[in-house]
């Protein structure tokens, strides 16, 4: 895991909010590093062809970004944290992260 990637706790609050396949075509490999790429590419600024290897086919990140757009994925409410869970693993911290503390470059 990279610095900026997903933590296991954030990524189970993510993980039922994203599609599991697309209209087309096989079921997504890992969505986890296909993510991680994307939240990578939204953090830096960087072209989508400078995306590291480690997150996978830049071209695949590029078209899961473009297709969950399209669905309204980053539009959905977070869900409320479960009864139990620390702040740390709220929904609330992990949409100011993924929302707030990495604005677009456009916005910095």
């Amino acid at each position: 895991m990279s610095r900026g990637d997903l933590t296991d706790t954030e990524w189970r609050i993510l993980n039922p909010l994203l599609p599991d396949r697309g209209e087309r075509g096989p079921a997504i490999g890992d969505k986890r590093r296909t993510m991680n790429g994307i939240l990578w590419v939204l953090r830096t600024g960087a072209p989508w062809r400078d995306l590291p290897e480690r997150y996978g086919k830049w071209n695949s990140a590029f078209v899961r970004f473009t297709r969950w757009s399209k669905l309204g994925v980053g539009r959905t409410n977070m869900p409320p944290a479960q009864k139990g869970e620390s702040k740390s693993g709220s929904a609330r911290p992990l949409a100011r992260r993924l929302l707030h503390e990495n604005p677009p470059p456009h916005e910095r």
